[in-house]
């Protein structure tokens, strides 16, 4: 049973038995036409790959021995370092309701979040709800819905009255 075979070295075409004898090595060296079909010639690398790892080692030096204070300890330029807290804006996706998806968007330095709801019918996105928090935060208790910014900056202001007075009617 005779088999054809293509020499990835040549390009020639060479016809081969399959219950072939297996080649026995000699101490000549082997001329291509008796070496057996697996065994390649041994070829240095090719020069690129020898550019590649230099390159890998200077970056793995440079990396372990580099100096403090140099220009590879400063802040990346569109990074802007931060004091205390994280700040900007921040956008998560969520789910409103049972069947609704959307995109919650925080603003901390405005105090703002607001949240968009996807409609698959439409193939678009619509202003959900919006608030600011602004004065949320300086209430103590309270939990109602439907409560409006500005009044609940009013019921602050009146909670901060009334700690003013009861301040002044304590002290002698």
């Amino acid at each position: 049973m005779a088999t054809a075979r293509v020499s990835w070295q040549t390009g020639k075409t060479r016809n081969t038995k399959a219950e072939s004898a297996p080649m026995i090595p000699t101490a000549e060296s082997p001329s291509p036409a008796s070496r057996p079909e697996n065994s390649q010639p041994r070829r240095s690398p090719h020069p690129v790959f020898w550019v590649i790892a230099v390159a890998l080692v200077v970056i793995a030096t440079t990396l372990v021995v580099r100096p403090q204070g140099g220009p590879l300890d400063s802040v990346a330029f569109g990074q802007l370092p931060t004091s205390a807290g994280a700040r900007g804006v921040f956008a998560f996706s969520g789910q409103l309701s049972k069947s609704t998806y959307g995109v919650y968007v925080v603003d901390i330095d405005a105090m703002t979040i607001w949240a968009y709801e996807y409609l698959a019918q439409k193939g678009c996105i619509r202003l959900a709800g919006a608030r600011t928090w602004r004065y949320d935060r300086y209430l103590e208790n309270h939990n109602v819905c439907d409560l409006p910014p500005d009044v609940v900056e009013k019921m602050v202001e009146e909670q901060r009255q009334y700690r003013l007075q009861s301040n002044e009617q304590q002290t002698p």
